[in-house]
């Protein structure tokens, strides 16, 4: 027989005040108690959307206007559930509460929509390397996959295949920074040698020298065109929807991109691991090498391996980050959130939107919200 749950725990709001003012972060919804606390550096609209909250009912967020609250977003909220609160949750529990850092609320489209989990009853088994297990749901993956959660991650069963699944955000910085910086610089000299030319392998006649003046063009070009890589592959590579008779791309899809969206606060997991990440390296460069000059094809990789970094680094800041109201970052960051959470075919540019206006993906913008 499968064990009651234990009775709810009851707090009275003398308790409720004491937590938050050992700087928990507590919630209600009704008489039910949430404690955010270990959710609120991963929150997707930063800290103080939930510190202003704190000790609040948040009923009215969930109901809006302006955002009115998905199921989803709902469920989530269920698995910080800590128990209820003592007498008429109408009371003075708000005029006690805790002065936050910050009074004024967030924008709602940093609003996370996360799925509350029974463990014991998920697909899968959470106990276990996840992996293996993935393939065998079948037409259930797609949606399974989209349901994140918050919590890590384990892929496979060997520790030392496992640990090179993983990294720390700044070793992408680390690694590649200095590659990218002796590859420009070797490149610029071959360069300013003045014996490159473009072409040579078609006509001798019509070739074009390549001096050193072009250096900057061309890695700039390689930043760019590493945008529309980006682009490519999280479209068509990491968003492809594996067909659900099929064991192993499903397992692929996963182990690309979906283990990304169904634990998108998985730090571990954000950017792309070293390893892994020098085979897709060597790949790019050995193709520009195949098809260029070897200084023009080697400055365009340095462009691109910095357009990578600065991707990379972008996307851990997008999860992660707190950016100001109003900024480039804040727009970039409610923009992917929405990508994780409502428009998962669309909205694939992390770094930048261009490629979603080129290729008609952009997100739609919310409707204006009627003035009550």
């Amino acid at each position: 027989m499968v064990p009651a749950r234990p009775p709810a725990a009851s707090f009275s709001p003398a308790e409720v005040q004491r937590r938050l003012a050992a700087g928990a972060c507590w919630v209600r919804c009704g008489a039910r108690l949430y404690d955010l606390s270990d959710f609120v550096r991963h929150h997707p609209g930063g800290e103080q959307l939930l510190w202003a909250r704190a000790g609040q009912d948040v009923s009215a967020d969930l109901d809006g206007p302006p955002h009115r609250h998905s199921a989803n977003a709902r469920r989530w909220l269920e698995q910080y559930y800590v128990g209820d609160l003592q007498g008429d949750p109408q009371g003075s529990m708000e005029d006690e509460a805790v002065t936050s850092v910050s009074t004024q609320k967030g924008d709602p489209a940093m609003e996370p929509k996360f799925k509350v989990v029974d463990w014991d009853k998920d697909l899968v088994d959470w106990r276990k390397p996840l992996l293996w297990q993935v393939g065998h749901l079948g037409e259930k993956y797609d949606e399974w996959v989209h349901q994140p959660v918050t919590r890590p991650i384990r892929l496979f069963q060997s520790d030392l295949i496992e640990a090179l699944s993983k990294t720390v955000w700044y070793s992408v910085p680390i690694i590649w920074i200095p590659l990218m910086l002796y590859l420009s610089w070797s490149y610029y000299q071959t360069l300013a040698q003045g014996n490159v030319r473009l072409f040579t392998s078609f006509t001798t006649e019509y070739s074009v020298a390549m001096p050193e003046s072009v250096f900057p063009g061309l890695f700039v070009l390689g930043m760019l065109l590493w945008s529309l890589v980006e682009y490519l592959i999280h479209r068509f590579l990491f968003h492809m929807k594996p067909p659900s008779n099929s064991y192993y791309l499903i397992m692929l899809h996963f182990v690309l991109h979906g283990q990304h969206h169904k634990a998108p606060f998985d730090e571990s997991r954000l950017v792309f691991p070293p390893v892994p990440a020098s085979l897709v390296i060597a790949f790019f460069y050995t193709l520009l090498r195949l098809i260029l000059p070897e200084a023009v094809g080697g400055t365009l990789f340095a462009g691109g391996l910095l357009g990578y970094v600065i991707y990379d680094m972008t996307h851990y800041y997008l999860h992660f980050g707190s950016p100001h109201k109003g900024s480039y970052l804040y727009n970039l960051k409610a923009y992917h959130v929405k990508h994780h959470f409502a428009h998962q075919r669309s909205g694939f540019g992390i770094s930048t939107k261009f490629w979603d206006h080129f290729f008609h993906t952009l997100i739609p913008e919310d409707p204006p919200q009627k003035k009550q």
